[in-house]
Formats: structure tokens, sequence, C-alpha cells
């Protein structure tokens, strides 16, 4: 039902006061809300979509689905929740994840909290009553203690400008902003504008209708087969039978979730070695691929080996030499994040499939009739444009953030996104950003990522309630010693030297910063910890009346548990030896 809270009509809400606003209801949102309704804090969430799921709510493109394994691509803060959900394959659909997202607001009791087909426009920090003063475009006008950004980091679509683009006669969509009613694509002629993971998943499911599909790829990029399958009921008890120690074995290690690792280096290998592992890898599938050996993401000559693989396999595949070459990345094995498909490359062996190079002549323009590149038109009756988004900050832009002094977020972060381990920034008391720029976020299993920077932002938000302290921000040299400690991380691995949207690359005009930790999720963990501990260091805390230290800091016990640290350790990552997927 459009416009409501828990079934009732939604009339704007003024003058209300929660101890917190959250803004989005996917993941973040839900957990944060349901941690805090835990502590006893009230709490309102405002989505702008008409349902939960956040990404997975928008997202509904053909073949959308999760490229972590589903067993692990879940909350684990509910040992019951865990028995209770059955997933039914390897790697997720989409439908089953919201399915999932839906079953988790109903268990715990979350849509009462939260109003939807609801946008936040604007959150101004009123430095006298020390709370967030926050703005809907339905006319809600209400005041909290702590505004908490749940925005995620892959939610605002990126619409190229392109020229005629109103010109087109038929439809244009947005892998992003799917219709929720789908699209059936057969006979019909079809374009699709990008070769990044949403294409890579849908196009052999539109060329399966389509009675012509032409891909526009700008820039190739590298894929592994998910080998995707159902699970046996088998498979599923042998992982509920102790999940704890999956999801513990996946905290201590950098991506956030688990899988076999070899440590070794390529190059100490022989060629012979490594075509092995590497085939053995490949049958494995799935992301776990760059963990064929340490060093592929930190030496450039092992890179190259693995990348010669991954040429190799997709000329094996793809019968018309020429377009196995433009299929062929020319940058490194894994800079960009690495896709996972299923029968993506076969696609183009199919006679009503072509590719188009546009890396070297752009598209030009949209005509009435279709595409036009180089002087030639391609006759099209609908067009998807998989361009991605506005990584990481992204959805901040489309919200007015003013802190002190009537300074916006949008203007502190013009030369790039500066934050505090990705938790808060300087200048805006009391606003947290989950999974924000400046932590493991996007390079790490995304739940985790969240469950962690929730757990320890509603254990602060606790503690400052138990102090009776008004406001928590980062201190201005811890901030900048970050920051630079985020950057000096990202040189060390390879990653740092494609054009990707990890550096905001795909977005003209945005600035060049590597904006998630690339240390590893672990080693984040930590630091996150001994802030914590040591009296949430590099923070300034103003207005408590007793002391900072009593009563004692709580610390959410599944982070306390010791991490894998003689593989995931500081020195580990200087001495180049970290696989991130």
């Amino acid at each position: 039902m459009t416009g409501t809270t828990n079934g009732h009509h939604h009339q704007p809400e003024t003058d209300t006061v929660f101890d917190a606003v959250i803004v989005g209801a996917g993941f973040a949102g839900l957990y944060m809300l349901h941690r805090l309704r835990g502590l006893g804090f009230t709490a309102r969430v405002y989505e702008a979509g008409g349902g939960v799921g956040g990404t997975w709510y928008w997202n509904r493109y053909p073949g959308a689905r999760c490229d972590v394994e589903s067993m692990q691509y879940s909350f684990s803060f509910s040992e019951e929740l865990d028995q209770q959900w059955n997933w039914s394959e390897k790697y997720a659909p989409q439908p089953e994840i919201l399915g999932y997202a839906n079953h988790v607001a109903d268990r715990f009791d979350l849509r009462r909290h939260i109003q939807f087909d609801t946008r936040v426009i604007a959150a101004t920090f009123d430095e006298t009553a020390k709370c967030w003063q926050v703005e809907t475009d339905r006319g809600d006008r209400v005041a909290a203690k702590f505004c908490i950004m749940a925005v995620g980091c892959l939610s605002a679509a990126n619409h190229v400008p392109f020229s005629g683009r109103e010109d087109f006669r038929g439809p244009i969509y947005h892998t992003g902003e799917w219709p929720h009613e789908g699209v059936d694509f057969t006979g019909l002629r079809v374009g699709v504008i990008g070769t990044g993971s949403s294409a890579i998943q849908s196009i052999p499911i539109i060329a399966q209708q389509a009675s012509h599909l032409t891909v526009f790829q700008r820039t190739a990029t590298y894929s592994v087969p998910a080998w995707n399958a159902k699970l046996t009921p088998e498979y599923r008890d042998s992982i509920k039978a102790d999940y704890p120690a999956l999801r513990a074995k996946a905290r201590g290690r950098p991506t956030g979730f688990y899988f076999p690792f070899n440590m070794k280096p390529a190059l100490e290998a022989t060629p012979e070695e490594r075509e092995q592992q590497y085939e053995e890898a490949w049958e494995r599938g799935g992301l776990p691929f760059l963990g064929a050996y340490g060093d592929l993401l930190f030496e450039k000559a092992a890179n190259d080996t693995i990348a010669e693989f991954a040429h190799n396999k997709i000329r094996s595949i793809v019968k018309d030499p020429a377009t196995a070459e433009l299929l062929c990345p020319d940058n490194v094995f894994g800079c960009k994040r690495l896709c996972v498909d299923t029968g993506y490359f076969e696609t183009y062996n199919l006679p009503h499939v072509k590719l188009v190079d546009v890396s070297r002549t752009p598209i030009e323009r949209f005509t009435a009739e279709g595409i036009e590149v180089d002087g030639t038109e391609y006759r099209l009756d609908a067009i998807v444009c998989a361009t991605g988004f506005a990584a990481m900050t992204g959805s901040f832009d489309r919200i007015r953030i003013t802190g002190r002094q009537g300074r916006t977020l949008a203007e502190k972060w013009r030369a790039g996104p500066r934050a505090y381990l990705g938790v808060a920034t300087v200048g805006f008391p009391n606003l947290f950003t989950i999974t924000g720029p400046g932590s493991p976020s996007v390079l790490a299993s995304m739940i985790q990522a969240i469950e962690q920077h929730v757990d320890w932002m509603a254990d602060c938000m606790a503690h400052l309630r138990d102090i009776g302290a008004a406001t928590i921000e980062p201190v201005q040299s811890d901030e900048d010693e970050w920051v630079e400690h985020v950057n000096e991380v990202s040189k060390v691995s390879l990653r740092s030297t494609c054009s990707s949207w990890y550096v905001g690359a795909n977005i003209p005009g945005r600035p060049r910063v590597f904006m998630p930790y690339i240390g590893g999720f672990p080693v984040y963990v930590q630091k996150c910890n001994e802030v914590m501990s040591n009296g949430f260091e590099g923070f300034v805390i103003e207005g408590a009346t007793v002391s900072n230290e009593e009563p004692r800091i709580r610390l959410t016990e599944r982070w306390r548990v010791p991490l894998d640290i003689d593989v995931i350790s500081p020195a580990a990552v200087a001495a180049r030896r970290v696989p991130v997927v």
C-alpha cells in the first residue's frame, strides 16, 4: 500500500522526536532497527521504496542473484533465524533474497517502525538542540539525536546522459531500477549497454527471449562460472549443524566470508602447477577463484598468469576469434569486481547476438529507432542500460546533509569522501554511515560488514546513553590519518591500478579516490574494537554526565572472537599476502 506505515494511510509526522532516524530499509536498516529496538531506543526508518530489501528490492533484472554463496549471505545475529530459513540454491536468486528480507522484517516485527514510499531529502544538525532535523518528500519533519545512513553502497543508479535519449521511441530500462512486473523481450530487438555484473547476469536470459540482441561494450570484464546448483537438504543440514563455527571462520577471513584459499605465491609454482591449480579453481567457480594463490592481487607478474588463463578460457568458449578478443579484458585480473556468471561467454556463440565495441568510438546518440555508433545505426525495440551506480557516495548525494556551521556533506566530500573508520565524519556529530567509504564494505561480504558496523554503532549509542553524553564526533587528525591509511593500503594492492567504480571512475567528473578499505575485514574489525575499548579513541564525546570509563563499554560478544591473526595480520598485509576477492 503506497504511503503507508504498518498498514495505515500515512499522515506526515511533524514535531515528533526519536532517538534515531534510519535512512533505508535494506539489510543495514533492518538490522539497525532490530538492534536499537532491543536496546530500548525509539527509531523511525524512512524507505524510498515500497518494501524492504534495499538492493534486492530495486534490482529485479533477469538473472539477478548474489555472488556470495547463499548459506553465508545471510544474517548471523540469530541462530533461530539460521535454522528456520532454507536457501534453495548455491547462489540465491533475487526473489529469494527479497523473500528473506521480508521474512526478517516479519519475524522480528520491524514493519511498524518503517515508513515506505518516503524519501529523506534533508538532514540538518541543530547545534543548539544537539539533534538532527530530518525532512522527507512526504512532508515529515522530525527530530532525532542520531541520524544513521543505511543508504547502501550500490543504490544510486548511474543514468548516462546519452544524446538523443528522449528521441528513442521504445522503452529504456536500467538494471538497478527494474519494473516490478517484469519485462517480456520475446521477439524484440534489444540493446544492452554495459558488460558489468548486471549485464553479465542478464544478457544470457535476455538472449533467450530477444529476436536479436546487441551488446554495447566499453570495457571487457573478467568473469568466472558460478556452477550454480540446487542445495540438497543434506548439505543445508551439514552447515546448520555447526553454523556458528562457519560464521566465526568467515569473520576471520579478509573477505568476511569463508572459502579455502592457497597462500602460496603463484610465481613459486611451475607453469604446469599453476595451470592445474587454476583449472581446479575454475571448476569450483565463483569469487574464490581469486584465492588460487596468495599473491595474485599484489604481484603484477603473478596476476599476468591468471589473466592469461582467463583469456584462454574466453578464447576456448567464444567461437568467433574477433569477438573473443573483444571480450578479453586488458586490465589487471580482479582489479575490478570479479563477476560470476552462468553461460555468459557462451551467449556470444548464438547467431542473433552481436557485440559492438564502443571503447574507441563511443555511443554517439540515441535515435528514434535505436543507437548510433561510428555512423552506424543499430535498430532496436528496447534498450537496457546496465550502466551501474554512483558507488559508495551516490546515495549521500541525493540528500542535503548539513552539519556544523551550515557545511554540507557534499561540500566536505567534494574532493572525495573522508570518514573515520567509514562510520563517522568530522563536522557531522551523531551521524553514522553503515558500510561507508573507508570501511571494507564492498570488498567484504556485505551482510557481515553491515552486522559489524551496526553492532559497533549500537554499542556506541548505548554507551553514550549510559554516560549521558550529547554528541560523538571524530577528531580531525584521526580522521585524516585513517583516510591516509586507507589510501596507503590500497596502493599495496593491484586493485588501485585500474579505472573502476571502487575509485569512482565510472562517473565522469568524480574524484579518483579508492573508497573501500582493502586491508582485510579482520584487521578492520580489530581496529574498531581497539577504538571502542580505548574509550572511543579518535572521537570527541561531549556532554557526558558521568565518566567515559564507567559504566564499562559493552562490545557485542561475537566481535570479540580471536581472529585468525597468523593469516590476516598487518604484517601479512605489508608482506603483500592477503587474498581479497
